[in-house]
């Protein structure tokens, strides 16, 4: 079995918050099966910011999708907080997910009928909150993001940057432990993407989060604290470079 990759930054004596082992996925085809992954292990201590990169099709966002306990591997465990995922029941894993992890897709996926700040609530509100107790959380997000001016507007009353930002705060408002972020800064231009992901480095750092980004940008791929490439269903840690 390969080795578990793990970061050297930390302390031996505190377990990682996520630990990924002989992970494995596979889709039945017309020509049989199509392994997209296999032998996957690594770790990822708390308080780690890391990239996850490769090609299109490498399995990227299936391997996130997994991590979040949106999909299920063909084999393997995933321990995220010292929880099992992959025992986990269907609306087990919904709860665990609206408590532990907060997520932000490429697109934004706003709900355009709701303003940011209903739309920044709706976590809240699924896990039972009163919408009173639900709409001021999310004006503190809203500030923690830099638009308390746009609690009222609506999705297409914002652009492309500040909808990431409002996602980034739905993601958040849960307080989770761990953040997955699948290619946030994608659909940006170069100015707006450095803006987001210096948004992301400070709350990641002020909230205490364990990050894993999907991205294709080397350039903030180096900025974070590891970074791991999957590539024909292998995962392998880079060495760092700092710019």
């Amino acid at each position: 079995m390969p080795a578990i990759l793990g970061s050297l930054d930390t302390p031996q004596d505190v377990p990682p918050l996520l630990s990924v082992k002989d992970l494995r996925k596979e889709y039945a085809t017309g020509r049989g099966k199509l392994v997209l992954f296999e032998g996957i292990n690594f770790e990822v201590g708390r308080g780690e910011l890391l990239a996850l990169m490769g090609q299109s099709g490498a399995g990227k966002s299936t391997l996130l999708h997994i991590l979040g306990a949106l999909d299920r591997p063909s084999s393997g465990d995933v321990y995220c907080a010292s929880t099992l995922l992959t025992s986990l029941s269907p609306k087990q894993s919904a709860e665990f997910r609206n408590r532990e992890i907060g997520y932000v897709w490429q697109f934004h996926y706003l709900l355009p009928e709701f303003t940011a700040g209903e739309n920044i609530a709706l976590p809240l509100l699924a896990r039972g909150e009163s919408k009173k107790k639900a709409l001021e959380e999310a004006r503190h997000w809203l500030a923690e993001v830099g638009m308390a001016d746009r609690s009222e507007h609506r999705a297409g009353e914002l652009s492309g940057g500040e909808q990431q930002r409002v996602s980034l705060a739905r993601a958040l408002i849960t307080k989770p432990q761990l953040l997955l972020a699948d290619e946030p800064t994608g659909d940006l231009d170069n100015r707006t993407a450095d803006a987001v992901f210096n948004l992301i480095e400070r709350l990641h750092a002020g909230y205490g989060l364990t990050s894993i980004l999907v991205t294709h940008n080397e350039a903030l791929a180096s900025r974070c604290g590891r970074v791991l490439r999957l590539e024909r269903g292998r995962i392998e840690e880079m060495p760092p470079q700092r710019a």
